[in-house]
């Protein structure tokens, strides 16, 4: 059932390690969150609360280390340099990730869901929007969408971020690429409690709805704070109804 794999990225000059669960289903790629590895997910319970699911053959869920949010987190280089990895990630979730993931469900065209919480939400959506031939559909939990704050940049920064960024990107799309994304959907929940920014999420889902993307905001209230509790309720819910 459990299964990993790492590998030497030349994208990204460094080693990277993608971790399966299930056997059977629904590809679910899941983003960690900012200094989260591929095994994040397992250590805080999130394996657990989906195991009906996974039992079930309804879902098979990826994960990969989150290489660009560990070196926000960390400080790695300066701006240019981690808005410059933040770019070559996507591209290796792209090139290199989605090949493992179809070849693994023997598959070259199976479509992938993404979800992650925190700066794993923006990794989530900001992929979907930028290949929608290869992935389906996004679900973000909590997310913090305009990570160059993370970037000790402020509003400054470089074409690598602007590619890497839907809050930035998305307004520029037309042509097949928008006409691809607006057959998509793109999900964004959040609770109001502690650590939360419900703005975020709407701030995205404004950018997303003046695009023409299909999605919708899910407020869950005070009671939710920016933590695995809250994130642990919410994907097995939503991954029920999706694959119900």
């Amino acid at each position: 059932m459990f299964e990993k794999s790492t590998w030497y990225s030349e994208r990204m000059q460094r080693e990277s390690t993608l971790a399966r669960w299930g056997t059977y289903g629904q590809p679910v790629l899941m983003f960690p969150t900012a200094g989260g590895d591929a095994e994040e997910i397992e250590r805080f319970l999130m394996i657990r609360a989906l195991e009906p699911l996974l039992a079930a053959g309804r879902i098979k869920v990826y994960s990969c280390d989150s290489v660009a949010g560990e070196a926000m987190v960390r400080g790695e280089g300066g701006p240019a340099h981690r808005m410059w990895l933040l770019n070559q990630f996507h591209q290796y979730i792209r090139h290199e990730v989605v090949p493992a993931i179809r070849m693994d469900c023997a598959s070259d065209d199976i479509p992938v869901w993404t979800t992650g919480a925190s700066i794993g939400a923006f990794h989530a959506v900001a992929v979907l929007c930028r290949w929608p031939d290869v992935f389906a559909r996004a679900l973000g939990m909590s997310g913090s969408f305009n990570v160059v704050r993370f970037m000790d940049s402020d509003h400054l920064f470089t074409e690598d971020y602007f590619v890497s960024s839907p809050l930035n990107f998305l307004p520029t799309l037309a042509g097949r690429h928008l006409d691809a994304l607006r057959e998509r959907f793109v999900l964004l929940a959040s609770g109001a409690g502690k650590a939360e920014n419900m703005g975020e999420s709407w701030r995205m889902a404004e950018v997303l709805g003046q695009a023409g993307v299909p999605n919708r905001v899910d407020p869950w209230g005070h009671d939710w704070d920016h933590d695995w509790p809250t994130w642990r309720t919410m994907l097995p819910k939503y991954l029920d109804e999706w694959t119900g």
